[in-house]
């Protein structure tokens, strides 16, 4: 399949990226009867995130049918049925959508110049592909990213798997922090001294944009949590006290191998799918804990309802996996990615953001911002042919490092033991060396950044091609 060139996609105009093109590429994505779209706009709004004042000047998602909902829908899929969204741009700002996680054809990526144009304030685009994974992901823009994620445009997406195992009840949490005054209002997204090291964190940790929101189950039930840290910045080390829970999935895909949660690390971007054990007595509450970096901090709670349906942990069964192809070890090619920090080059002006800076890099050259001709690819890849990624963080901080379209297996690293697990985003320790093995399995251009997004947007960004 032919790829369209990003000065081809320019030169046709964002109207080329409105209904009636939308419409045209879902049947060239294998939507040939493509379902009716849902209906989803990007808009301003405000909503109460400290508990007590109104925040002003807030980004978020909606869907036409909700449009005084706040916070992003979460969005429901099913594996391997099509899915269409039409989406309009109320705000006054260009933006896009990026489906965090899922392996969707290159020009549904959602990422300006390098997969389609960015939408202006009312022009529209429908997405459509096919998912082929279940499991739980998000969507997120990816234009001026560290302002409209940080104003609150990251949602929960949903694919499910009618053979999944079915639990009493299931939560879906989006743990995030804010930016925040004392009155409530954002105040500077970044500090350029914190961007230089581990990013700047908020100033209001909470989930589902409450602080410390409660949520009901079934009393001695079996209940799937889904969770996705979407905050900019925040690494999470999170555990759970007054319940117990088993750790079944992580990024959309089942676990290699199912664990009891003690305490688990996620970076911004990762996904968590718990199968949480309600306590036997009603009215009596579990908590959630982010216990990084020092003072514990409660950022839900789940309180039991209902006469006690006493199941155990050992009622919980695999999720059905994902389709993998194996990366075959013995012929891969092994593609050197080098996280470093530098201060060689002044970041290019761009539409959709700059912070004025540049302190990181991948392979020692920092990406010179969202402009019509990007640097060259880190490699060209061969569709169908096994690769590794040996990924090297020279720097004292920590980096989720994540990339578009395609998924990847944990196959060693120096620092730690580490799981063959399946996934789109790995949090690389300070001086780690992991190795990532992939086939190339998915044609186009393909982002690969950390989801610091003030890192994103000093440089650490990049892009692997395909062919």
């Amino acid at each position: 399949m032919p790829l369209l060139s990003r000065r081809n996609l320019l030169k046709a105009g964002v109207g080329v990226g409105a209904y009636g093109a939308g419409i045209a590429l879902a049947s060239r994505f294998g939507v040939a009867s493509s379902p009716a779209p849902l209906l989803l706009e990007a808009k301003g709004t405000e909503a109460i995130l400290d508990g007590t004042h109104v925040t002003k000047g807030m980004m978020t998602y909606a869907k036409a049918d909700a449009p005084s909902a706040n916070i992003p829908p979460v969005l429901r899929l099913r594996r391997g049925e099509p899915f269409v969204a039409r989406f309009t741009n109320r705000l006054d700002e260009p933006t896009t959508v990026h489906w965090h996680g899922l392996r969707v054809p290159n020009r549904m990526d959602g990422v300006p110049f390098l997969t389609q144009p960015y939408l202006y304030k009312g022009d529209s685009f429908d997405y459509a592909f096919t998912p082929p994974d279940a499991g739980t992901f998000w969507y997120h823009p990816h234009c001026n990213t560290l302002t409209q994620i940080g104003r609150g445009m990251t949602g929960l997406l949903i694919v499910e798997d009618p053979k999944d195992p079915q639990f009493d009840a299931e939560i879906t949490i989006n743990l995030r922090d804010w930016r925040l005054g004392s009155d409530g209002q954002f105040i500077e997204q970044f500090r350029p001294r914190d961007t230089a090291k581990a990013g700047t964190n908020g100033t209001v940790r909470g989930a589902n944009w409450r602080v410390e929101p409660s949520f009901d189950a079934p009393t001695g039930g079996l209940v799937r949590v889904r969770l996705a840290a979407t905050d900019v910045t925040r690494i999470y080390a999170l555990k759970l006290d007054g319940a117990e829970a088993l750790v079944v999935a992580l990024d959309g895909h089942p676990v290699p191998k199912i664990d009891r949660l003690e305490t688990i690390t996620i970076g911004p971007g990762q996904r968590l799918d718990l199968a949480l054990r309600m306590p036997d007595s009603e009215g009596k509450t579990a908590r959630l804990i982010d216990v990084r970096p020092s003072s514990a901090k409660t950022v839900a709670n789940f309180r039991s309802v209902g006469t006690s349906l006493k199941r155990t942990l050992g009622d919980v069964t695999p999720l059905t996996p994902n389709p993998w192809q194996e990366p075959d070890l013995k012929s891969v090619e092994r593609v050197p990615l080098i996280l470093s920090a530098t201060a060689e080059n002044a970041p290019t002006q761009s539409i959709c953001g700059t912070l004025g800076y540049t302190f990181w890099a991948i392979n020692r050259v920092a990406w010179d911002g969202d402009t019509p001709d990007p640097m060259a690819p880190l490699v060209e890849m061969k569709l169908g042919k096994s690769y590794v990624f040996n990924l090297e963080n020279n720097t004292p901080h920590a980096h989720p490092i994540h990339l578009h379209g395609m998924n990847f297996k944990v196959i060693s690293s120096n620092a730690r033991a580490v799981q063959p697990l399946i996934t789109d985003t790995y949090l690389v320790l300070p001086d780690e060396k992991v190795q990532l093995a992939l086939v190339a399995d998915n044609v186009g251009d393909w982002v690969l950044h950390c989801h610091i997004i003030e890192h994103q947007k000093t440089g650490m960004t990049s892009f692997v091609r395909v062919i």
